[in-house]
């Protein structure tokens, strides 16, 4: 992999997402309050062959997470990330048949899991029924730890 690869999917996945927390953490804390919902990977906590780039990153995004998580709970601000597994998306939907069924055969639950259900757990963690929970990884991947 070249370096130019490497860095341009930190910049992306994981100093894009410090940049949109910092700023809205600023408006958050004067508010003293807010939600903070970041989007890992199940590749950020099992790795994947080929994808070291995409793995960094997302595996830093879930320390930046946690660290961001005891920052900012003095101001009544959460911060949590869904870590998607293999999910039904117009990217995906281009695979080869034999990859998605290689794929859904890695899953325990035997599918792809859909948009939807990561939007729900989003949206849970993003709503005042969450209010206590922060600092965590919600693995949305149908049992599927790579």
């Amino acid at each position: 992999m070249k370096d130019e690869d490497f860095a341009a999917v930190i910049r992306v996945n994981l100093i894009g997402a410090f940049t949109c927390l910092r700023e809205a953490a600023k408006i958050m804390m004067k508010r003293r309050s807010g939600r903070i919902v970041n989007i890992s990977s199940v590749v950020g906590q099992a790795g994947n062959a080929g994808q070291a780039n995409y793995a960094a990153a997302k595996a830093g995004l879930i320390g930046l997470t946690k660290a961001a998580a005891l920052e900012l709970a003095p101001r009544n601000i959460t911060v949590n990330a869904v870590a998607p597994g293999f999910v039904e998306t117009d990217m995906t939907a281009v695979l080869p048949d034999a990859v998605k069924t290689s794929l859904a055969a890695r899953i325990p639950l035997g599918r792809a899991s859909a948009p939807e259900e990561i939007a729900a757990a989003v949206s849970y963690l993003a709503s005042d029924e969450a209010a206590s929970v922060t600092g965590q990884v919600l693995g949305i991947n149908g049992g599927m730890y790579l």
